[in-house]
């Protein structure tokens, strides 16, 4: 009886150093994106997003964040990066491998989300959850977001009409972004953001479109000499991101660890990053005005003009998306009502 009872309290004793330890367990993840430290993203969402995990967790669970795809690869691989473990967690465009994640298209059709790029992420989340769950069920999602209204950006005068788009080589994001520049009379050219300044300054490009917080970084005010912005209450474009980890990376964490992901992930968070770009943009567009640049504000008629071809553009994407087997009049009627939502409160 007594070396039984030795035997169980030692067992007890050995349970109890175990659970301490995985208790006190430290891990640390490597997180991958394809810009500047610099720029507002990294700047106020992600490295503030790392820090606040590191508080919450005592310690115990450090985020590394390296910018400019210093692990390796380029800005399209990022989605298969963090699925495949090569990082633990990253953040990819959707749009930068065209027709693969079809749903996050709607967030990227012409004036679809609001000039407020954290009430607009909030309903991108809301939709992704309703609608990309399937689509993103290799990863952890953490986050999806999008940026502020967008800016077009070009080396001599501003853009003013629709004929002004007539013949020029322009930058864009995404093959909605894309399609609506072609629509104008531009040739669109699609590249990763990384690329834009240099086909800027090469004359590879006459221009391109990209929100404010991102200019400074990227020198594109050095380049260009005009900036032209859309008026109205909606965006000309957009572009969807997430912010997501390996699902095997947070599978392995332990319980409490997981929580403070948890708790740090979904709606609101995906909101700080979409006003991460917003305070981006403020400080980017007082940096272009400081340096003399020309900056123009698109007049209510053009914009008008604009928001017709782009009905006809979202037109086309339901009728597409549709012929696959998606609900495209459902999700654009969702996305609609979500950024209003949102918006309004």
């Amino acid at each position: 009886m007594k070396f039984t009872l030795k035997s169980a309290m030692i067992g007890v004793m050995a349970l109890g150093i175990s659970a301490g330890a995985a208790m006190s367990q430290e891990v640390t993840l490597r997180f991958q994106h394809f810009i500047s430290p610099k720029g507002s993203v990294p700047k106020f969402f992600m490295q503030p997003w790392a820090d606040k995990i590191l508080e919450e967790s005592g310690g115990r669970l450090k985020i590394e964040i390296y910018p400019a795809m210093q692990l390796g690869g380029k800005p399209p691989a990022l989605y298969d990066q963090i699925r495949d473990g090569v990082i633990d967690g990253g953040w990819a465009i959707p749009a930068y491998t065209p027709g693969r994640f079809p749903e996050a298209e709607a967030f990227e059709l012409p004036f679809m989300t609001s000039m407020s790029a954290e009430a607009s992420s909030k309903a991108a989340w809301d939709y992704t959850a309703k609608y990309m769950g399937e689509r993103f069920g290799d990863v952890h999602l953490i986050a999806v977001h999008v940026h502020g209204p967008g800016v077009i950006h070009k080396k001599g005068d501003p853009i003013t009409s629709i004929a002004d788009f007539n013949g020029l080589k322009l930058r864009g994001p995404s093959r909605q972004a894309n399609k609506l520049l072609e629509a104008v009379g531009a040739t669109p050219v699609g590249m990763p953001v990384p690329a834009f300044p240099e086909a800027l300054s090469k004359g590879i490009v006459d221009g391109g479109v990209i929100p404010w917080e991102i200019v400074p970084p990227m020198k594109v005010h050095e380049l260009a000499d005009s900036h032209t912005q859309i008026g109205g209450d909606r965006a000309l474009y957009n572009t969807y991101f997430i912010w997501a980890m390996n699902k095997d990376a947070y599978d392995a964490l332990p319980d409490d660890l997981k929580a403070i992901i948890d708790n740090n992930s979904g709606v609101e968070t995906s909101g700080w990053a979409g006003k991460a770009m917003d305070d981006g943009d403020d400080l980017g567009e007082k940096v272009v005005r400081e340096r003399g640049n020309k900056i123009v504000t698109l007049d209510d008629g053009v914009v008008a003009e604009l928001r017709a071809i782009g009905d006809k553009l979202t037109a086309d994407w339901i009728a597409e998306v549709t012929s696959k087997g998606l609900d495209g009049a459902a999700m654009v009627a969702d996305a609609q009502a979500l950024v209003a939502k949102y918006s309004d409160e």
